[in-house]
């Protein structure tokens, strides 16, 4: 049996037989899924005898020690600019991004975004590697968002996105006191050429969109809600919010007169999906910023 001890945050396992790292590990770490593994490999989490190794068939002698280092999240953020990664295997990279920082470039080409962070910080590991834009949250919108690592692996998300993405769940804070615990919005929205989107009760030729929200607790001036999308139309939740009265604070674009907490209150809180290769079932969670909590106590 593995001696398995930790120090300072790491976890020590001692190589009795001989074996590949990848079963090694699959072995010795019973609680932590193949998955994420992988991902502990790929960001160089994994040395034996003090050498980081990536490869999952390294060979691994009788006697050697193997070392499990903390989350690497120090060295990502020292690469990566408003984001950290949530995981990241041979296939998908699953990040949480800052409110104010674009999913992907728009007009300056210059502009630091999501995908270009993510871009920089693949290629550092491999010069040939790029990465696949799946989804996009708005620039104020914060949470997890979800990347492809080749082209094959996007079309596969995106073509089947409704079964792939079994939640998709937001946090937002609201103004008011929202009177229902529970409700479901349901219109049609279509976008104008002043790319504002807009909300009809019948089928105007828009897209239809569904909303789901459960009331988490609220005060006289603000509601904090958990949202679900049953489709995920382009400004679905601010718009819908600002359908039913109560806007996302800090959204002037759909009729919030107050920002109490210096951005929008919109977090992609939670994403549950299929792994496109595994069909593993994941669920990758961002916490919910401490400004939405304060705010609706």
């Amino acid at each position: 049996m593995n001696q398995k001890k930790k120090r300072e945050g790491s976890y020590l396992f001692q190589v009795t037989e001989e074996a590949e790292l990848l079963p090694f590990l699959l072995e010795n770490m019973k609680k932590n899924s193949r998955n994420s593994i992988k991902s502990m490999l790929t960001r160089g989490q994994v040395s034996v005898n003090g050498m980081s190794i990536t490869k999952h068939n390294h060979k691994l002698l009788t006697g050697q020690t193997v070392e499990i280092l903390p989350n690497k999240a120090a060295l990502n953020e020292s690469m990566l600019t408003g984001l950290t990664i949530l995981f990241e295997d041979e296939s998908i990279i699953v990040i949480d991004k800052e409110e104010g920082l674009l999913s992907m470039a728009a007009k300056d080409k210059n502009e630091k975004t999501a995908f270009s962070e993510v871009s920089s910080y693949v290629k550092k590991q491999d010069s040939r590697q790029r990465v696949f834009i799946v989804h996009r949250l708005d620039r104020d919108t914060s949470g997890v968002l979800l990347f492809a690592k080749s082209e094959k692996v996007k079309m596969q998300l995106q073509d089947h996105w409704d079964e792939v993405v079994k939640e998709r769940v937001y946090t937002a804070l609201v103004e008011g006191n929202v009177k229902k615990d529970k409700g479901t919005i349901k219109s049609w929205l279509k976008e104008t050429r002043t790319y504002k989107v807009y909300s009809n009760p019948t089928d105007n030729g828009g897209q239809l969109a569904i909303t789901h929200y459960r009331k988490i607790r609220s005060n006289r001036q603000y509601s904090l809600l958990e949202v679900n999308l049953e489709t995920g139309r382009k400004n679905q939740i601010r718009v819908h919010m600002e359908e039913i009265g109560h806007p996302v604070v800090g959204d002037k674009k759909y009729g919030s007169t107050v920002n109490p907490i210096k951005r929008l209150g919109l977090h992609a809180s939670a994403l549950t999906i299929v792994h496109p290769i595994t069909n593993e079932i994941m669920k990758f969670e961002s916490e919910i910023p401490a400004s939405f909590i304060s705010k609706s106590l």
